[in-house]
């Protein structure tokens, strides 16, 4: 149901000032259309400001749970109204509701997207370091084979083809005696520097 069957269906109770509904999640949207279901546009939850208060709270009671109605013909005739008065709810309480969802979606969007850019740059930095690599192996051939033709003698020399990978072994810290070791210890060369035995 979108806000101008909305409007129409509610405003014969009273002066309906703003409307607002909330679309969708669209996951529940995907599985709809694919299993068949209405294609258009559906919402979730919805909020109507009348015009007077007295009005909205009547028009919460009369038609809470009860059938929407209308034609036969109609897609709603046979759903039932689930209204709630909201007291002391302003619209502006929707209003900042709604910006500090976009914004946090706009936050995580924002993360997405620099953790893809970190990925990225990661990437194109090893694949500029393997070129580099393979370049300077290239080069280091090329100076083997023409001293190969010209024929020096190479073997003096070692060619370092590969590049050198120099591992590093964090040092974990040692493993500390048992408290009741360290005190049985303690306790006897106390009792011996007190009572001189050798």
């Amino acid at each position: 149901m979108d806000h101008v069957k909305l409007r129409h269906l509610i405003s014969q109770y009273g002066e309906i000032l703003r409307i607002y509904l909330a679309p969708e999640d669209p996951d529940a949207q995907v599985k709809r259309k694919r299993a068949g279901g209405f294609r258009g546009r559906e919402f979730s939850e919805g909020w109507v400001e009348f015009a007077k208060k007295n009005v909205a709270k009547r028009v919460a009671n009369m038609l809470n749970g009860e059938q929407i109605g209308g034609r036969k013909r109609s897609a709603w005739y046979y759903d039932i109204w689930n209204i709630k008065y909201l007291s002391k709810f302003k619209w502006d309480d929707l209003t900042e509701e709604i910006a500090h969802k976009m914004a946090i979606r706009e936050q995580k969007l924002a993360l997405e997207i620099s953790a893809a850019k970190r990925e990225r740059d990661f990437y194109l930095a090893k694949v500029d370091q393997a070129r580099a690599l393979a370049s300077i192996e290239g080069r280091l051939k090329k100076k083997q084979k023409v001293a190969q033709d010209s024929g020096e003698n190479t073997e003096g020399r070692a060619v370092q083809l590969a590049p050198k990978v120099i591992r590093r072994f964090p040092q974990k810290q040692p493993v500390k005696q048992s408290t009741k070791e360290t005190k049985s210890r303690l306790s006897r060369e106390v009792l011996a520097g007190v009572f001189g035995a050798a």
